[in-house]
């Protein structure tokens, strides 16, 4: 146990959040913990709002404890409040309402929220965003009702919820400021896998271009004058830290708040984790946007707060499911020389990437075997014969050298 840590506060009552609070309780942690969160709900996870809570036999979004659950364990919750005020020399915060808690140890767990377009697209009743649950509830409303919909940004989230709209029957164009999809996170060969893909199932993606009107008949202007139909338009182009409250500290940067290996930032007693922390990476630092970071790097974290020296060193990892289609990445999968296994043009293959003969990273389409073995070599370093590698008749273990 870290000395002198007997009251802990948790800003931001997400995944990260509540991962912390859990685990410092399964690990034996009997201090005061409060989580505070700003959405009225009890901790769950986000990434059913784009894939499941779209489906129209769906029920309500899963929490990951009950109330009852978190009472139990005697972890308070303060919902539908945020910090906005940290007093770093008192270690104190002060909550939105006016209420002050004081603590040995703060987590900042706070998350990211949607980059916005410009105040001219500002219609509540067309333009969506996808964070919360209201929001997810709302978008699967527009889908149920049949909507045209426009979604801006051809990544995870619009192409996630492209694939559902379809399913129900609507008209769907994503419009895409690059050339290809995904371009942050894949490579050209599975951007034409996700590209063929969708418009296969009837998405008419737009590339090169943004949305530069919102007109009142249901239409929405591009910026090369075409016109699309947008009865609801989805906006998924990016996100930014939550660091409202904690921006005069002086520990944050472009990505987040910033921290060391083991999730600590530059004030004794103050830490991050999740989707906010600007976290170190091979080019120095930045965010890890995914599920499995906001889990894993939260377990690591309650390692550092309970005295113990843990350097988080997970490979990145994550995965989206478009329709009939999984997407996994591992590692870097932009990077290195590229090695494919199986038939690019099919439904099923794995983009290897090597820097000499190790692996440092892949993206595999329905290919699970595969992602299961890649995500075991990037995390030991491994080295492959990529001769071996690219003929799918010898097996993937029999690859390594």
């Amino acid at each position: 146990m870290s000395a002198g840590i007997h009251n802990i506060v948790i800003a931001g009552a997400g995944q990260a959040g509540a991962t912390v609070a859990l685990g410092l309780r399964k690990a034996g942690f009997a201090g005061a913990l409060t989580l505070v969160g700003d959405e009225p709900h009890a901790p769950y996870e986000r990434p059913q709002l784009s894939k499941e809570m779209l489906q129209a036999e769906a029920g309500d979004h899963r929490t990951i404890k009950s109330l009852a659950d978190y009472e139990g364990q005697g972890i308070r919750l303060e919902l539908g409040r945020r910090v906005s005020e940290v007093d770093a020399a008192g270690r104190r915060v002060v909550l939105d309402d006016g209420g002050a808690i004081e603590y040995d140890a703060l987590v900042i767990a706070t998350g990211v929220k949607p980059r916005r377009l410009p105040d001219a697209f500002h219609d509540p009743e067309r333009v969506r965003y996808l964070r919360t649950v209201e929001d997810s509830r709302l978008l699967r409303e527009d889908i149920g009702a049949g909507r045209s919909l426009a979604i801006i940004g051809g990544g995870v989230i619009g192409l996630e919820v492209a694939a559902s709209a379809r399913a129900a029957g609507c008209q769907v164009t994503v419009v895409e400021a690059a050339d290809r999809l995904m371009s942050r996170s894949v490579d050209e060969v599975v951007s034409d896998y996700l590209d063929r893909t969708h418009r296969r199932n009837g998405v008419d993606i737009r590339y090169g271009v943004v949305a530069s009107e919102l007109l009142p008949d249901g239409a929405l202007r591009l910026s090369d004058d075409s016109l699309i139909s947008a009865e609801r338009v989805l906006v998924g182009i990016g996100v930014t830290p939550n660091i409202s409250g904690f921006e005069t500290l002086g520990i944050t940067d472009a990505a987040g708040v910033r921290v060391d290996g083991a999730g600590r930032s530059a004030i004794q007693g103050i830490y991050a984790t999740g989707d906010v922390a600007s976290q170190p990476n091979d080019r120095g630092f930045g965010r890890i946007e995914t599920w499995a970071n906001a889990q894993d790097h939260a377990s690591n974290l309650v390692k550092t707060l309970l005295g113990e020296e843990a350097l988080y060193q997970a490979p990145t990892w994550f995965w989206s499911d478009q329709g009939p289609s999984n997407l996994q990445v591992v590692g870097n999968a932009l990077e290195g020389a590229r090695v494919i296994r199986g038939d690019e043009r099919g439904e099923a293959f794995s983009v290897f990437w090597l820097d000499g003969d190790r692996v440092t990273g892949c993206a595999s389409v329905n290919a699970p075997k595969d992602m299961a073995m890649a995500r075991r070599w990037v995390r030991q370093g491994a080295r492959v014969d990529p001769v071996r590698l690219a003929d799918t008749s010898i097996e993937l273990r029999h690859c390594a050298v």
